[in-house]
This record gives structure tokens, C-alpha cells and sequence, in this order.
């Protein structure tokens, strides 16, 4: 079985004809900043955009999403904010959306001690799967997946804590859209496919028991 995950959508859903495999996946994953600032309708138009290809979706909100767009994943049965779902026997998925404060003012920011009690007490939940996903918007500091264009990183230091104190298998982040990477933080993965407009997306599988991830481009 097989996921596939991308964020940083922004309201353009082009490329999602061009993502192989997205119909027959088991799910659709995306890691937050569906819309630029907008609401419900906004956020219905992107996912049904998805749900086209594939219905079976999990969401959660970035920092250029507002609070309707959040409240619409809920209604929608499809939110993974500081929740934790079963995605397979043993494998489970956690999210945390939004970012810390930006100098753009967006709507989805929270402080830096905010987003690090919200990672702590939603893994609370989590502890007990054989291997576990973490979806989270803001990425951490200092690795390869939150480097801006000049080279400053600019990620939270509480989610690289929260890396290197939990080691989950494998990280899905976002939020910067010129740090498309794969790094590793101790025993976890850490993949940010940038913005899905540039065609970046993840492949997980889980296979006996085994969890793998690619970035992959169209």
C-alpha cells in the first residue's frame, strides 16, 4: 500500500493530473497552505480538485490558511490537525499545522512554544504505533528542508527538537517552497517536496511492516 503527499498548493491544482499512481493511492496526505489567505470556498475547490483523482484525503492547515479553512477540513472528516489517525496496522499519522510568525503577517501563525506543546501532546497519542508519520507545516531548524534562497534557515527549532527527541520514521514538511529536500535529523527521514505547482509530491509505501518515502517530481 501506498500514500501519496504534497502541500504548499496555494490554489493551483494543475499538476495533479500528472501525479502517477494519485487515483489508485491508499490516501492523499497534504501538509497545510491549501489556499492564499482564503476561506471555505476556497478550500472546497482544492480539495475537490484532489478528491477528483483520489477522495480519500487527510489535511491540515498552513500559515496561508485561515480559520474557515481549517474548520472546513473538519466538517469534511478529512483533518489531521493535533490529531493522529491509523494508516495501516502499526503505522500511524500525526499532524500539526501552521507555522511560527512570519514577516508577512499570514493567518496560521502561532509562536514558536505554541507549535512545540502541540507536537508534545499530540505524539501523546501516538506513542504506541510500530512506525509513524509526522506531517508538520513549519520545518525544522537547520536542515537541508528550511533554507531559504540566500541560505538562512529560517525553521523552528522546536520541531527539530521534537525530531531528535521522539524519532519518528519519517517527517512530511513544508512551508518553504525553495528548500525542496530529502534530509535525515538522527533516525528520521525529513522530505519537504516544495509547492505542488513545481511538481514535487512524496511516495510512501509500507510494505510488512517496512516504511519507505521518495521525493519524486512530475
Amino acid at each position: 500500500m501506498y500514500w501519496i503527499a504534497f502541500g504548499d498548493v496555494h490554489e493551483s491544482t494543475g499538476v495533479l493530473g500528472s501525479i502517477p499512481g494519485l487515483a489508485r493511492a491508499s490516501g492523499v496526505i497534504i501538509t497545510g497552505d491549501l489556499t492564499n489567505r482564503g476561506g471555505r470556498e476556497s478550500a472546497d475547490r482544492v480539495v475537490g480538485a484532489v478528491a477528483d483523482f483520489n477522495p480519500r484525503i487527510l489535511a491540515l492547515p498552513g500559515n496561508m490558511d485561515t480559520e474557515a479553512v481549517q474548520a472546513r477540513l473538519v466538517e469534511r472528516g478529512m483533518d489531521i490537525h493535533l490529531r493522529v489517525r491509523e494508516l495501516a496496522p502499526g503505522l500511524g499519522l500525526m499532524g500539526v499545522g501552521y507555522s511560527t510568525p512570519t514577516p508577512f503577517g499570514t493567518p496560521g501563525e502561532v509562536a514558536e512554544e505554541t507549535l512545540a506543546g502541540w507536537l508534545d501532546a499530540t505524539h501523546a497519542q501516538a506513542a504506541h504505533f510500530d512506525a509513524l508519520i509526522v506531517a508538520v507545516h513549519e520545518p525544522p531548524l537547520g536542515s537541508g528542508v528550511d533554507r531559504l534562497g540566500n541560505g538562512q534557515h529560517v525553521g523552528s527549532p522546536g520541531v527539530r527538537a521534537f525530531i531528535e527527541r521522539t524519532r519518528p520514521a519519517l517527517v512530511l514538511t513544508g512551508h518553504i517552497h525553495e528548500s525542496r529536500a530529502v534530509d535525515r535529523i538522527g533516525h528520521s527521514t525529513v522530505i519537504n517536496p516544495g509547492m505542488l505547482a513545481g511538481g514535487g509530491f512524496v511516495r510512501i509505501e509500507y510494505r510488512e511492516g517496512a516504511l519507505s518515502a521518495d521525493l519524486m517530481s512530475v
